[in-house]
């Protein structure tokens, strides 16, 4: 296995990637900004770390180029990902990321041609922002192959990390009625769209969100017109609709910036009690022209455990592959990926 650099493992899923990597026997170099932070998990864990800035445009270069892969965990992305991605292009790097920002996604495709040229994969999205909804949409687009149109919807339990609340105040502008309509990204009549899905241990109410798979799902499947939601408790649903207006004032910098710092001051993330006993849940269905579907359910692990499993996964399987350009996890290694992560499980016909 080549030697890899593990950039963010200070923060919340960073330092879980970094744990379990130890208990795994792998050995990545740990990277940051910061020495004061990097420093003393690196210690703790017996790993060797280096301190570079996403801002030091040579030195950040210069330093992933003594890499085979990164494995980028510091975000918000759509403020870390664009110099990173360069910087693994120029360097000659693998590039894999735990983003779900649809910003991130559709850069990399972006830079499909750079990375051939330069032998090297570029892969976001290796956490639970996409693979086991990205593994979905490919299990049902596989079953009906002349599919037109799908629907993802996911549930997670547990809370969010620091991280994950920042990118939603950062993204606040997107909103949630955006999907993909004839291929392309459109805005949707309605700012909140309500669905009620049947998931494998009940039905929920769900609304629409710009989740990465419309942009992942796309490359993946081929299919034209998604729609991805998540589910949510309908009086909260209420709520949003009740005052969505007041979410737009997050656009405005004073009132973006009391929010992220409300977030450093009182977020913290799941703790591993519920990380070991929450559950995730994924819907999805494709159809086709003449009106028929294939569906599926999965069970699977709490959100951030199956970003620490998932992301370790994607590094052994890109270090050792030959695979160059730009991959979704189940585009470039097929639906059945989720499975392989522990307490998946995948249903054809709904439990309940």
């Amino acid at each position: 296995m080549g030697k890899w650099l593990l950039y963010g493992a200070n923060g919340y899923t960073g330092k879980l990637i970094a744990e379990h990597a130890v208990e795994k026997g792998l050995t990545p170099v740990l990277g940051g900004r910061s020495e004061e932070k990097i420093r003393p998990l690196a210690e703790r864990l017996g790993l060797e770390y280096v301190v570079v800035g996403l801002n030091e445009k040579l030195k950040l270069t210069t330093t992933v180029s003594q890499f085979d892969l990164v494995l980028h965990a510091a975000g918000p992305f759509k403020h870390t990902a664009h110099p990173m991605i360069k910087a693994c292009i120029v360097g000659k790097t693998h590039y894999l990321d735990i983003t779900g920002e649809i910003d991130v996604f559709e850069y990399a495709f972006s830079h499909f041609h750079e990375a051939v040229s330069a032998g090297i994969v570029l892969m976001p999205g290796v956490g639970f922002d996409v693979i086991p909804t990205d593994c979905m949409a490919k299990y049902v687009s596989d079953k009906l192959p002349d599919a037109d149109t799908l629907d993802i919807a996911f549930q997670t339990n547990g809370g969010m990390s620091p991280g994950t609340s920042k990118t939603m105040v950062e993204s606040i502008e997107v909103g949630n009625g955006l999907a993909r309509r004839y291929g392309a990204l459109q805005a949707l009549p309605n700012r909140i769209n309500q669905k009620q899905v049947q998931f494998s241990h009940k039905e929920l109410s769900t609304i629409s969100i710009p989740w990465g798979d419309l942009v992942t799902a796309f490359h993946s499947t081929g299919i034209p017109n998604i729609t991805t939601y998540f589910a949510m408790p309908p009086a909260q649903i209420a709520q949003m609709k009740r005052f969505s207006w007041m979410m737009g004032l997050l656009r405005l910098g004073p009132l973006r910036k009391m929010a992220l710092a409300y977030i450093d001051r009182n977020v913290d993330g799941p703790d591993q009690n519920t990380r070991d006993s929450a559950k995730s849940y994924v819907w999805a269905k494709a159809t086709n022209p003449a009106g028929q579907s294939a569906e599926a359910w999965l069970e699977t692990m709490e959100a951030y455990k199956l970003t620490v499993f998932g992301a370790l996964l994607c590094v052994e399987r890109v270090l050792d592959s030959q695979l160059t350009g730009v991959h979704t996890p189940a585009g470039a290694f097929g639906a059945d990926l989720v499975m392989e992560l522990p307490g998946s499980i995948r249903y054809d016909e709904c439990p309940v």
